[in-house]
């Protein structure tokens, strides 16, 4: 896609700082990290959210992800790793992305940023579930 910062990355006529360049997809550097060494990890093919990813591409990719995870704490010396996807929102990129960012206990990450709710009892926590799992067939 033509004004899609990661398809040029990809194309090679944005630049970036690559971790790795497979046939899967690509690793870089972020530009705005959270902490030093965030990689974000994306499909060569133009796809916006992870459920529009094809099936096919799934052990790819994630097996790439998986790679990177793997290697970001071996190569920083830190304790292990935070791994997210963001689908719409809070996506600022418009093109599927994994993030990859090293973690060290004590590095003053506090989870997610947003409030947590409990559900009321588990009537109400099972009638979440059925819903989800009827969309899921």
């Amino acid at each position: 896609m033509a004004d899609c910062v990661f398809c040029g990355i990809v194309a090679g006529s944005v630049p970036a700082f690559k971790v790795i360049d497979v046939p899967e997809g690509l690793g870089f550097l972020d530009t705005r990290p959270v902490f030093k060494g965030h990689v974000l990890v994306v499909p060569r093919t133009h796809v916006v959210t992870l459920p529009e990813l094809p099936a096919a591409d799934l052990p790819g990719y994630f097996g790439l992800v998986q790679r990177v995870a793997a290697a970001v704490p071996v190569a920083l010396d830190a304790q292990g790793t935070f791994v997210a996807i963001n689908n719409i929102v809070s996506q600022s990129v418009p093109h599927l992305h994994t993030h990859v960012i090293p973690r060290t206990k004590g590095d003053g990450l506090r989870g997610f940023f947003w409030p947590r709710k409990r559900y009321e009892n588990d009537e109400e926590a099972s009638s979440f579930a059925s819903l989800i799992a009827k969309e899921l067939g």
